[in-house]
């Protein structure tokens, strides 16, 4: 897949078969979406091409909300994407001059000067342009001037998946990583690299591996313990059990994001893993000290041992 970091390093196409949207998630919503638009291109002998943008575009409408969080980082999203089988995908940055574009200056610049659009597949109730005031009409009306077709995706077709970002983030907030996944159609994930800490982990038995998100927009699921696995740069993969929150126990004043890996012992500081959330097990508390600490802590292993060895059993 061809990454684009700003529509002006796209060179038009001939036979672009379009999508847009931010597809924050790229859950079954979209991916029904998506899979039409790989379909449609191949059916044509066009390229599929994805214009999403970033910052999010609520970031920009509305600064003063600085709360939402995406699901995807750019990088978790392309990589989804790829595997979507998409040909290109622009990251066009958003900005108060984009937002301020007319629904016609939007078509006539973006979809058909710059990008080439011959087919055109929207989401039910795609709205864009200044003030969203651009919607199926306008396209419908645009796209005999321009001799592009537009195929919108029903909203049955959406709904019966039933799903959404939001309820995924509102999932995720609350811990629920199984019900996300189900929403996703995989499991969610933070990448990043190892970075120091302070080895309290090692004195009990449970080193642990701290990792640094960079994006400060990426969502982080509530405080818990959860059972997860790991897949390192060597592409091995291990089971492991993450910890996010503040280490009441020690009195600790930032929120940290930890892993145990088991049956893994080897210094991976500054390398960058990928935690893949399986199961919520339990909340943050506070102990009386390490050692109820370090007891609870041999039941959460158990625990997700037990979670991996259900996961393999036939069904």
């Amino acid at each position: 897949m061809n990454i684009y970091h700003h529509i002006l390093e796209f060179k038009k196409l001939t036979n672009a078969i379009v999508t847009i949207g931010t597809f924050d998630g790229v859950h079954y919503g979209h991916q029904k979406i998506i899979k039409r638009l790989c379909e449609l291109a191949k059916m044509s002998g066009g390229e599929s091409v994805i214009l999403t943008f970033f910052p999010h575009p609520r970031m920009i409408i509305d600064p003063e909300n600085q709360g939402l969080k995406m699901i995807n980082t750019i990088k978790e999203k392309a990589e989804i994407l790829a595997d979507l089988g998409v040909d290109h995908l622009i990251i066009t940055p958003f900005t108060r001059d984009f937002s301020n574009l007319s629904a016609g200056d939007y078509i006539k610049n973006i979809l058909v000067d710059t990008i080439g659009t011959k087919q055109l597949i929207v989401g039910y109730d795609h709205r864009f342009g200044k003030d969203r005031q651009g919607g199926m009409m306008e396209l419908e009306t645009y796209s005999k001037v321009y001799d592009f077709s537009i195929e919108e995706i029903p909203e049955q077709d959406i709904n019966d998946v039933a799903v959404s970002s939001t309820k995924i983030r509102t999932a995720l907030l609350a811990g629920d990583v199984s019900l996300a996944a189900s929403y996703l159609g995989y499991h969610f994930s933070i990448n990043g690299p190892v970075i120091k800490g302070d080895k309290i982990g090692r004195t009990i038995g449970f080193p642990t591996a701290n990792i640094f998100v960079e994006e400060t927009y990426k969502l982080i699921p509530s405080d818990g313990i959860y059972a997860v696995t790991i897949e390192m740069s060597s592409e091995l993969t291990y089971k492991g059990m993450a910890y996010i929150g503040q280490r009441p126990t020690i009195n600790g004043m930032t929120r940290n994001i930890e892993v145990n890996i088991f049956d893994f012992n080897q210094e991976i500081y500054g390398q960058t893993i990928k935690m893949n959330f399986l199961k919520f097990l339990r909340h943050d508390v506070k102990f009386t000290g390490l050692a109820a600490l370090k007891e609870q802590l041999h039941q959460d292993k158990l625990n997700t041992l037990d979670f991996f060895n259900q996961s393999q059993q036939p069904t």
